[in-house]
């Protein structure tokens, strides 16, 4: 610890943070391959990647062949996709291109920070607490659609204030083709985040009078339907009853009504309405408290009249408000809906603390994200936390001799793991595992739940030899008679 504070000591703010960007991105390229995709999420999101590669179907992701997900727009798979095509199917290929865009994220943050601030240091400060915040490098890393989702909003917002503060087509385009990204990325939930963002922050001072004259609306809306209405319309006639599902369904029935039945593909994630704020609290660790410390210091000073008569410090408080204020009246909602706050949230930190610094030793706790990144990434490799995956077990299928001969069959559940991992030839039985094997037709591997009924039931068929174990499930091979 001595020689800790010493380093930090003897070494610039400025570069405490470089240290800690690199550190942080360096490492979490390092466990994009040291654990597998786990269920649901990421197996899932990896497995419509894979199909996508597989069939060349690029307009609609697929939740199982022949099966379309409408859940989502396809950015998400696009990028896991075509990763795929290029380095073949891993868990560091579906992952790669969400962290690249997560590394893109910080770099526009950064960029944007030097030019609005006029500050390297402080610039430099947004991007360590941006790249080190929890949510953001474990999601940056993840195959998910939170990602390609804030990098949207993030150049939406950028581009905006940049327009503002200096009418320039090429801004007021970029804008627009951010809110086409969220749109292939997430769907019209990107104009409402953004929307709401600059709607509440216009309203102050008169500002919303000039809306109309800042932007290029003409050429930026033909930009904007240019980049999205194809897919949706493409999306609609490939698998008609699309559109309904997604707009009505995903962005209405999913937002009002708490643990909604009409989801497609699993169930909703009830929670308490306002947990989102909890969640906002986790999703920023380790700098949540230092932003609260930040704050009451603020407020105590006399609030933010020192450094926002042009507005900036409002509009980055609604940016990064937007998002917990739609959720909180939300009754499904996930940690990862945090995403698009945290940009804002580490430009507000940087900024409070070049006008109120704090001793730069405070800063370099950041490194402690990286560290138990890392730490974890080994424990989810191992097995040694809750989440669970069926690489193990599909690995010992593949080392099994007749694995390409045979049938693979799951009862009870068939995880999304199971799918990824078997490269699509898991299938799910519908009956149970003494009907399936009394008719049994050719050789077949089964998968069955760790439990004593299953093995009663396997056990009455002398044919099935167990291959292969782990604490949930058992893999038999079992043969014709």
């Amino acid at each position: 610890m001595r020689i800790f504070n010493k380093l930090t000591k003897q070494t610039s703010l400025a570069h405490i943070a470089i240290i800690t960007v690199i550190s942080t991105f360096i490492i979490r390229f390092v466990t994009l391959s040291m654990y597998p995709l786990m269920d649901t999420t990421e197996a899932r999101y990896g497995e419509m990647a894979r199909i996508m590669a597989e069939t060349g179907n690029w307009i609609t992701p697929m939740f199982d062949y022949n099966v379309p997900f409408w859940g989502k727009p396809p950015l998400f798979s696009w990028l896991s996709a075509a990763s795929i095509k290029l380095l073949g199917n891993s868990e560091f290929a579906v992952r790669l291109p969400h962290l690249l865009v997560g590394i893109l994220i910080t770099i526009i943050t950064y960029l944007f920070a030097k030019k609005v601030q006029k500050n390297n240091t402080e610039a430099l400060l947004s991007a360590a607490i941006l790249a080190t915040s929890t949510a953001f490098i474990v999601i940056s890393g993840a195959v998910m659609t939170d990602t390609a989702l804030t990098f949207a909003i993030t150049l939406s917002m950028v581009s905006f204030w940049r327009n503002w503060q200096q009418p320039s087509l090429f801004f007021g385009l970029l804008f627009f083709v951010g809110l086409a990204i969220g749109m292939l990325a997430k769907g019209p939930l990107t104009l409402v985040l953004v929307g709401m963002s600059i709607i509440l922050w216009s309203l102050s001072d008169g500002r919303w009078r000039l809306l109309y004259a800042k932007l290029p609306w003409g050429y930026g809306l033909v930009t904007f339907l240019v980049l999205t209405l194809p897919w949706y319309l493409l999306a609609e006639w490939k698998t008609p009853g699309f559109l309904h599902y997604f707009i009505i369904g995903e962005h209405f029935m999913r937002f009002v009504v708490s643990g909604w039945k009409g989801d497609l593909y699993g169930t909703a994630h009830e929670e308490l309405r306002g947990t989102i704020w909890l969640f906002a609290l986790l999703a920023t660790l380790p700098w949540s408290p230092l932003f609260i410390w930040q704050l009451i210091k603020r407020l105590k000073a006399g609030g933010d009249s020192k450094s926002s008569s042009d507005g900036y410090l409002s509009f980055l408080w609604c940016w990064m408000l937007a998002p917990l204020f739609l959720f909180t009246f939300a009754g499904n909602i996930l940690t990862s809906y945090v995403m698009p706050s945290i940009p804002a949230f580490a430009l507000l930190l940087s900024r409070y603390q070049s006008e109120q610094p704090l001793n730069k030793q405070i800063y370099a706790i950041g490194l402690i994200t990286p560290i138990l990144l890392f730490i974890t990434a080994i424990a989810l490799g191992l097995g040694l936390t809750g989440k669970t995956a069926d690489n193990h077990l599909l690995a010992t299928w593949r080392q099994q001799p007749e694995h390409n001969q045979s049938a693979l069959v799951y009862f009870d559940k068939r995880p999304f793991s199971a799918q990824y991992y078997s490269n699509g030839k898991a299938i799910k039985s519908e009956v149970k595992p003494d009907q399936l094997l009394t008719g049994l037709k050719q050789s077949t591997f089964i998968v069955l739940s760790n439990t004593q009924d299953n093995l009663r039931d396997v056990q009455q068929f002398p044919n099935c030899q167990l291959r292969g174990k782990t604490a949930k499930r058992m893999l038999y091979y079992c043969q014709i008679s």
